[in-house]
């Protein structure tokens, strides 16, 4: 029976992991955390189902526990074939009523298969009461187990895995099986194995060589879906790996360069391009025989003629065009710093130039080991141009653009170096004005008293350059600067000595808003910060979201706007969240209150019934609270999201698995203070342990992760068992709904994590965590035993 669960638990969260993954693919990145409420949905709904059908909860469960086990393999094939054929568009949401039936028939089929899961664990911990706390504890190891799953899989099979997961939820049916009392129905259980055998043989060949018409299917707006609109587009190259799809494109219609000058005189050389997860197209040059020419109209050619012969490091090249425009320019050594090894393999010969050296690895996590000083660093622009007006970019961290980030590169400049910093224009400025507000702030960390005579900011109709130099610019710099910008059509942003009639003349815009904006950053950063349109301040490591510039003061021009722009969702971006939460709320209380009002098992006092609201609800919102914020502050040190997920993941469960085995022994009265004190100084240590292991190796990083999560994770584990035992003394027909009120307290928690980290930062998840569990412990003093 332990058995069965673990291995229950473990494909229950390794689907879930790999739903992040298939989000990130077939829509963006920042739908991701639509996998995790789902999957806290399933779990709750399932435990309304329990206190509904209490016999279901009786002893022997076993049987019923099969059954369910079965119905989770299987509904999670129906629910990878709901999410690739059921036409959810998020762009026509706004426009047509219909795409509201189909986003509600994509979420109840991936939540079936974590009520299925939730279904069976409830009806185990229910029916077995005294054994709730190793019931738990296999269900937590199991978990923890499933979650090193997807990253082994995924580069394997691919979008595949899922149905490896479900060929590994169909291994619990026996195990169930083998565990019932019932000697009579032996040989009618190993009759039954034999068609179990036989489907999970089924889904390991499905997997390894997947159908066409089981591949996943991208979003039409994403990158690649448009290019490959173009009769002669095709595929040439594609491969997975743990945290990403890479697609190599060929067409003739493939042309990327951005910023390129106007004035450029020549033809644009063909090109493949490179897609990562669907999108962000990085060219790949095929002709490089006026490659220098080329080049040099690109913006940051500017850099190359400040400082010829330079030592350089590229951070995330991609496709390698800024490492062709390096190697161009008479750089003397090229560090190429990719932490993808995909995009090395698929780009091909710039990679393999003598020249270059390259290093597969987090920008942040190489400049922190290297040591090496440079002439130029160089932070490439890695993403397409994304439309920042109503928020519907927010929830993605980008940590190479934040103020710590930009303080660990101006370290590792040279003397008289030169930071290179691209950005896609926005009107009103944002996406440009946030990056030099970083690098302002980053210059004043550093002890910089006139951060204006460290900083150029050059236009064009696209994008904008930001050059930020160790030590202020000198006069022969800054006229080869105004030069360049003549010769290339380029308009003066932002230089020692600039005056507004020396700006605006090229790339004309009604009036000079980008002067004027960092005019006002320069001189009155507060009061830019104030009352800018957009959320601008710069981005942190506790507030990691460079692209949440979303502030209420936009509500009224949103909702005007609303279903008449282009834009996922209708334009209404941020405001996604709060519909979602309160969807959740909705929907939780009616999964709560419901069988309050129609089941004949709840005998218990008000006052228990309240207590036992508050105390389970409290531990579902904790739980995420720290969970969740742990994920996202782990990206920095980890380098990518899947192994961040999986490693905060897996260790929490593990160690909270152990925790639970423990808790007859560590009385849960004791033992949340501990924990409420330990969240509240959380987030004053791990700065100080990322800061100092950043730059070591990813094995050491992933232990000392591991680590360090280890009391938390154990003191975790402790209420949830100590509450049943509790439950199980006062009201045991109560079990259920705790089960229920737990996973859909986790439901609201997921989404309001996300609201808190947006508007607040990490850290506060984290103190709100605390609170929670503070709150969980005055009720539980309250209790008998």
């Amino acid at each position: 029976m332990y058995l069965g669960l673990a291995i229950l638990s473990a494909a229950a969260l390794a689907f879930e992991i790999t739903l992040t993954r298939l989000f990130s693919v077939t829509q963006w990145y920042h739908f991701a955390f639509l996998a995790i409420s789902v999957a806290l949905l399933g779990y709750g709904a399932s435990g309304t189902l329990l206190s509904l059908v209490p016999r279901w909860a009786r002893p022997p469960a076993v049987r019923r526990a099969s059954i369910g086990s079965l119905l989770f393999a299987l509904s999670i094939v129906g629910a990878y074939l709901g999410l690739n054929y059921i036409p959810f568009d998020s762009y026509r949401i706004a426009c047509e009523p219909i795409q509201l039936l189909y986003l509600t028939l994509t979420y109840l089929a991936l939540a079936i298969p974590f009520f299925c899961a939730g279904l069976v664990t409830g009806v185990l911990l229910a029916a077995y009461a005294p054994q709730a706390a190793p019931l738990y504890a296999a269900n937590l190891l199991g978990s923890a187990l499933g979650g090193v799953v997807p990253v082994l899989l995924l580069p394997l099979l691919g979008e595949g895995t899922v149905l490896a997961i479900a060929a590994l939820g169909l291994l619990a049916v026996p195990a169930f099986q083998f565990s019932i009392p019932d000697r009579r129905g032996a040989v009618h259980h190993r009759v039954l194995h034999i068609p179990l055998l036989f489907l999970c043989l089924l889904l390991a060949f499905l997997a390894w060589d997947l159908p066409a018409a089981l591949e996943l299917r991208l979003s039409p707006y994403k990158g690649l879906s448009q290019v490959l609109r173009f009769p002669d587009a095709q595929i040439i190259w594609q491969r997975w790996n743990s945290f990403s799809r890479v697609d190599r494109v060929t067409s003739s219609a493939i042309r990327s360069a951005p910023g390129l000058s106007l004035n450029y005189p020549g033809d644009l050389p063909a090109e493949d391009g490179l897609f990562v997860d669907g999108d962000d197209l990085s060219p790949v040059l095929l002709d490089t025989t006026e490659v220098q020419t080329f080049t040099d109209f690109l913006p940051a050619a500017l850099a190359y003629q400040l400082r010829p012969a330079a030592r350089v490091l590229v951070l995330e090249p991609r496709g390698g065009l800024d490492l062709w425009l390096a190697l161009s320019h008479g750089a003397e050594s090229v560090v190429a710093v990719e932490s993808n090894p995909l995009l090395v393999e698929a780009a091909g010969a710039v990679y393999q130039d003598p020249r270059v050296k390259v290093v597969t690895e987090e920008g942040r996590s190489y400049v922190r080991r290297s040591g090496e000083r440079f002439d130029l660093i160089h932070l490439s622009l890695s993403d397409s141009y994304r439309p920042v007006t109503s928020g519907a970019y927010s929830l993605g961290e980008r940590y190479d653009l934040t103020v710590e980030a930009f303080q660990d590169y101006l370290a590792q400049l040279r003397p008289g170096g030169l930071l290179v910093v691209e950005r896609w224009l926005q009107l009103p400025p944002s996406e440009e004005l946030r990056a030099g507000a970083t690098a302002v702030e980053a210059l004043r960390r550093a002890g910089v008293q006139e951060p204006a005579s460290h900083l150029a900011v050059l236009r064009d109709w696209q994008l904008g350059l930001i050059l930020v130099r160790s030590g202020p610019f000198t006069a022969s710099e800054l006229a080869a600067i105004r030069q360049f910008a003549q010769a290339r059509g380029l308009d003066l942003v932002a230089l020692p000595g600039l005056t507004e009639a020396e700006t605006n003349q090229y790339n004309v815009l009604p009036e000079s808003v980008y002067y004027r904006a960092f005019q006002r950053l320069l001189l009155r950063p507060k009061q830019l910060y104030a009352d800018h349109p957009y959320l601008v301040h710069p981005a942190t490591d506790d507030r990691p979201f460079f692209f949440h510039f979303f502030r209420w003061s936009q509500t009224p021009a949103i909702l005007q706007q609303l279903g008449k722009t282009w834009q996922p969702w209708g334009g209404s971006g941020y405001f996604v969240l709060l519909a979602l939460l309160a969807i959740a709320v909705v929907t939780s209380i009616g999964l709560i209150v419901f069988p309050l009002a129609v089941s004949p098992t709840f005998q218990a006092s008000k006052e228990l019934r309240g207590r036992v609201l508050i105390y389970f609800g409290l531990l579902g919102l904790g739980f995420l609270f720290v969970e969740i914020p742990l994920i996202q502050r782990f990206i920095l040190f980890l380098g990518r999201p899947v192994y961040a997920f999986t490693a905060v993941v897996a260790s929490l469960l593990f160690f909270s698995g152990l925790g639970s085995l423990s808790v007859a022994r560590l009385p849960v009265r004791r033992t949340l203070p501990v924990l409420v004190v330990m969240l509240w100084f959380y987030p004053l240590g791990l700065p100080v342990l990322i800061q100092a292991l950043l730059g070591f190796p990813l094995l050491i990083r992933l232990l000392a992760t591991g680590l360090s999560l280890a009391p938390l994770g154990f003191l975790m584990g402790l209420p949830f068992p100590g509450g049943l035992a509790w439950l199980r003394e006062e009201a045991p027909g109560l079990i259920p709904w705790a089960w229920a009120i737990n996973g859909c307290a986790s439901v609201l928690s997921s989404i309001l994590a996300a609201i808190i980290a947006l508007s607040a930062g990490f850290s506060w998840v984290l103190a709100a965590a605390g609170l929670t569990y503070a709150g969980a412990w005055l009720v539980l003093r309250r209790t008998r035993g």
